[in-house]
């Protein structure tokens, strides 16, 4: 019975064994499809024609510059332009003294204006100041009844 038990174990084993090798077997097949696939990707690329190539794109630049030419030309200002544009500064220059004069004298007159102010605030505070301590001393005779 020692013999029957033996071989009834190795079978046991060698059932246990087969089950990796149906692991390994399905994922080596696996693998070869993906790179069988990977190779007839590789011929299919190879073998089909590139279009762009055949789309000749320098024509299309040369008569798209040929159509926009004119306008990359650079006029060169002429002397009466050039005099406008010398006349032009002048006179802002002139506008802008005359507004720092102007401003200047707005300066001045705000300035007066402000030193009247405070002057005339100033006497009339006083004024107050006085009206104010003549009634306290009333307030204070009518009190003390002095």
């Amino acid at each position: 019975m020692d013999k029957v038990q033996e071989l009834v174990d190795l079978l046991k084993e060698n059932k246990r064994e087969e089950r990796p090798n149906v692991f390994v077997w399905a994922l080596g097949i696996v693998i070869a499809i993906c790179a069988i696939a990977a190779v007839a990707y590789a011929v299919y690329r190879y073998f089909t024609p590139d279009y762009l190539k055949d789309f000749d794109d320098e024509d299309f630049e040369d008569d798209f510059d040929a159509y926009f030419e004119d306008d990359d030309v650079r006029i060169a200002p002429t002397k009466e332009v050039k005099e406008k544009l010398e006349e032009v500064k002048k006179d802002i220059a002139e506008k802008a003294e005359e507004v720092v004069e102007k401003a200047g004298e707005v300066k001045d007159v705000v300035s007066e204006k402000a030193a009247e102010i405070k002057e005339e605030v100033t006497e009339k505070a006083e004024e107050i100041k006085e009206e104010v301590t003549e009634k306290v001393e009333e307030i204070k005779e009518e009190i003390t009844g002095e």
